[in-house]
């Protein structure tokens, strides 16, 4: 077996069976061209030896524990494959350890940052209107980048208070809305989107570029870079830090852990739980600032 058919049959069984996403699907591949870039080996070649050693080369790399630890399960999962499938007789990777990983705590935004991302918005060219309304989006509702960009016109529920979210595995959820976020996307939707020539099979997508077609991921990373850039925010942001704010400001705030995991769209409270980590810091900065004997 090559590895162009290898690769071929592991994708669709992800697709298809697994019902993995498109940018889960591409990460798998990503970490299995390392090996393939490593080795001029096939697939069904690999011996433990040989994997045990592109790992220990791999961790002397420069990459990081927790991108290991990725590469290590992506393997896993792919030499899984092949013994589930007989063109293999073992799985060359059962032995491999994957090395524990601390938990990384998100960055987050404090509001006074975010109301500054905002404030340097150009409203007066017209994907100004509508950045804004992607930021409140984002913001308001925690949606991940890939969850926004296919977010459609026929997805508002704004009498009803709710957005319907199509997430992972493409399951829906149901997202609580504010009136202030609904105001903006109503003002992008109304007086902006309205003049966008759209092309066909964009007319249900919310938001569009200036060719009418839906925006991608790489377009709302940039739209996010060059705002945290003129608002002077020195850390290192992305579309997904309006998430980890999301969730984080909710918590300070006395929201309950179930709703924000319910939100967020999470399947294992334990993912959610990261952020209670966050809010802790939160207190413990909190008692350090303000108790008296720390006067």
């Amino acid at each position: 077996m090559l590895w162009k058919d290898a690769l071929y049959d592991y994708q669709m069984y992800l697709k298809l069976e697994k019902r993995v996403s498109a940018n889960t699907i591409e990460g798998y591949l990503r970490d299995i061209q390392k090996l393939i870039n490593y080795s001029d080996k096939q697939p069904l070649d690999y011996s433990q030896d040989d994997l045990r050693d592109f790992v220990h080369d791999f961790a002397s790399s420069e990459y990081s524990v927790r991108s290991q630890a990725r590469v290590i399960s992506g393997l896993k999962s792919f030499f899984g494959y092949l013994q589930l499938e007989d063109f293999r007789e073992d799985n060359p990777t059962s032995l491999l350890e994957t090395p524990k990983i601390g938990m990384k705590l998100p960055d987050v935004l404090s509001e006074k940052e975010i109301d500054k991302m905002i404030e340097v918005i150009d409203l007066s060219k017209p994907e100004g209107q509508r950045n804004r309304a992607i930021l409140e989006v984002l913001y308001g509702c925690g949606l991940r980048v890939s969850e926004l960009i296919n977010l459609k016109i026929s997805d508002l529920f704004f009498d009803d208070g709710f957005i319907r979210v199509i997430g992972k595995g493409n399951k829906q959820r149901l997202v609580p809305i504010s009136d202030y976020t609904i105001k903006y996307i109503n003002l992008y939707k109304d007086s902006i989107r309205i003049h966008v020539p759209i092309q066909v099979g964009f007319e249900d997508f919310l938001f569009l570029n200036r060719r009418g077609k839906n925006l991608t991921r790489v377009m709302i990373f940039t739209i996010v870079k060059e705002l945290s850039i003129i608002a002077g925010v020195k850390k290192t942001i992305s579309p997904h830090t309006f998430r980890h704010s999301f969730a984080t400001h909710l918590l300070k705030n006395g929201a309950d852990l179930r709703a924000i995991q319910l939100m967020l769209g999470h399947e294992s409270i334990t993912t959610t739980e990261i952020y209670t980590h966050v809010d802790q810091e939160f207190i413990r900065d909190a008692i350090i600032k303000f108790h008296p004997r720390n006067k």
